[in-house]
C-alpha cells in the first residue's frame, strides 16, 4: 500500500526496521529539548502529514524500549489518526517515572501502525445469541 506523506520534519520518514515489523518509529520534531515531569503530559509534534486511503487508520502506540528506560509512554494508547485527518501528526506523551525525562528532537518517541478497519452498521434487537462464556467479564475466563 502506498501512503501519501508530506514530511516538513528536519528527519528522514518514517520506516520499518525490519522486513516483518508491524510499526514504523516516528521522531520528535522539535527545536530544543523538551522537559517532562513526573505524571506530565506533553504534545510532541513530529513533522509528518499524511494522507490515508478510506478503510484505514494509523494507530499510535508507545515505544516498548522507552517506556522500560525512560517511564514514557503514549497517553491515548492508541492514538487513531482517521483517513480524513490532514492536520500534523501529533503525540501525547506522559512521564510515568519518578524523575524529569528529556525528549530530544529526533527521538523516537512512539511507533505508527496502518490498519485497515470497517465501519459497523447497528441492528437493534431484543436479544442477543446465548454463548458459553455469557455475561461473564473481566477475569470470567480466569477462574477455575
Amino acid at each position: 500500500m502506498t501512503v501519501k506523506i508530506v514530511n516538513r520534519s528536519k528527519h528522514p520518514l518514517p520506516q520499518y526496521a525490519t522486513s516483518l515489523s508491524a510499526g514504523m518509529d516516528l521522531r520528535a520534531n522539535i527545536d530544543a529539548a523538551v522537559c517532562i515531569k513526573p505524571f506530565e503530559r506533553k504534545l510532541i509534534p513530529t513533522g509528518l502529514f499524511i494522507e490515508l486511503p478510506a478503510g484505514y487508520e494509523a494507530q499510535i502506540r508507545p515505544r516498548s524500549g522507552l517506556a522500560l528506560k525512560k517511564g514514557l509512554t503514549v497517553l491515548n494508547t492508541p492514538g487513531t489518526i482517521d483517513a480524513d485527518y490532514r492536520g500534523e501528526i501529533g503525540v501525547i506523551l506522559i512521564n510515568l517515572s519518578q524523575e524529569e525525562v528529556q525528549v530530544e528532537d529526533g527521538e523516537r518517541i512512539c511507533q505508527m501502525v496502518i490498519a485497515s478497519h470497517c465501519q459497523a452498521t447497528w441492528q437493534e434487537v431484543d436479544t442477543l445469541e446465548a454463548t458459553e462464556r455469557g455475561a461473564g467479564g473481566f477475569g470470567h475466563t480466569g477462574k477455575k
